[in-house]
């Protein structure tokens, strides 16, 4: 009889520890699904090579970078580009002139929600870093200085859709050709300050127009990255070309 007991109990005790082993299976799973937007998984996150490190902080991405862009440019100035990073200009662009400004090195760290989430009270995108692309190199909104249109300004973007403001900071407000053309137009090519991703300007074969999108240049849909639906933005063609009157989520941080 004591025997029998022992087998009873060692039978109760094999059940109960294949079943914490299944849970705990289970909750592993759910919290690092790279499809699952609400999950803690980063590894959509690592497409961001430009970063120097991507790591959790609570409930925050933080992406550490020196937004030097990993492709060739006018603004690239000085002895110490010369021989590797300086090109020409080589554009479309006939109205094309310069700025008197030259690329630096800087130190940034944006800081995302890990969960992003609609805001109840959406926010005005700030001049300067509205987020940061794949390579490392900020996003900026609609404005030039004091909010005014792109029109001017437009005319000293180098052949990839960039240029540095006046302490160098290298920024795209338009289209990062570079990453388009090596990624993709349908590519996830970075995110916004609120965690929310910025797309190319087609997607599923279509061209992306202004129309397309709400207010704040976004829709939620699937995505390559997020075969469960997030909602996103898209670059396109048109102002506001990143992002529209504010951004959709509660944004994060960016420190220089």
């Amino acid at each position: 009889m004591t025997q029998l007991k022992k087998l009873r109990s060692l039978a109760v005790f094999t059940g109960m520890l294949a079943a914490s082993v299944s849970l705990t299976g289970c909750s592993k799973d759910s919290t690092t699904d790279p499809t699952d937007p609400t999950g803690t998984d980063l590894s959509v996150y690592k497409k961001l090579y430009g970063a120097s490190s991507v790591t959790q902080d609570g409930d925050y991405v933080v992406i550490k970078c020196t937004g030097l862009p990993d492709h060739k440019s006018p603004y690239y100035q000085g002895t110490e580009w010369a021989a590797t990073k300086y090109e020409a200009y080589n554009g479309s662009n006939s109205n094309w002139s310069q700025n008197p400004n030259k690329i630096a090195q800087g130190d940034y760290t944006f800081r995302i929600p890990l969960k992003p989430a609609e805001a109840a009270t959406k926010t005005a995108t700030p001049l300067g870093p509205i987020g940061v692309s794949l390579n490392g190199v900020p996003f900026f909104n609609q404005y030039a200085a004091q909010r005014a249109p792109l029109t001017n300004e437009v005319n000293g973007f180098d052949q990839y859709g960039g240029h540095p403001q006046q302490q160098g900071m290298y920024h795209y407000h338009v289209e990062p050709t570079y990453l388009t053309t090596n990624k993709g137009k349908d590519a996830l090519l970075g995110f916004l300050l609120d965690g929310f991703p910025v797309y190319g300007p087609t997607e599923n074969g279509k061209e992306i127009t202004n129309s397309d999108l709400d207010e704040y240049h976004g829709h939620k849909t699937a995505t390559a990255d997020y075969p469960n639906g997030i909602y996103h933005y898209h670059i396109t063609a048109a102002d506001p070309y990143i992002n529209g009157n504010g951004f959709y989520g509660t944004p994060g941080t960016v420190t220089e």
